[in-house]
């Protein structure tokens, strides 16, 4: 029997298709960074010799790229999530404002990731 729909080698990837992977995968990546919580708070209360560990390690440049990448990706899903609610009450599923509605939430996502740096990095002086 032969395949109903092209095969992922030649199917181009479209703004809809990546943005719904990019859903169901940010939040796989908040359930890990969500263990990564449990672990700093458990650090946190097991004594300053653990809590500096954790902390010198999320001062480290890859530390800080995975507080980056984790704040991008709640972001994205928070927006990606807001965009889905507008679906669900029967709003938005004209192609035009599909395409719309998904660079928004791209443009969003970065846009508020950048900001809560900017703002932490001015309150944390």
């Amino acid at each position: 029997m032969r395949p109903l729909s092209p095969h992922l080698q030649i199917y181009r990837p479209q703004l809809t298709s990546v943005l719904s992977f990019g859903h169901r995968l940010t939040g796989v990546v908040l359930g890990i960074y969500a263990v990564v919580l449990v672990a700093w708070l458990l650090a946190a209360t097991t004594g300053p010799r653990a809590y500096s560990r954790m902390h010198d390690f999320m001062q480290s440049s890859v530390g800080k790229m995975v507080l980056v990448v984790g704040s991008f990706c709640y972001f994205l899903h928070l927006c990606g999530g807001i965009r889905h609610l507008f679906w669900d009450s029967g709003r938005g599923f004209e192609l035009r404002t599909i395409y719309i509605s998904g660079w928004a939430v791209v443009a969003a996502s970065t846009a508020l990731t950048a900001a809560a740096w900017i703002v932490g990095a001015h309150v944390a002086r």
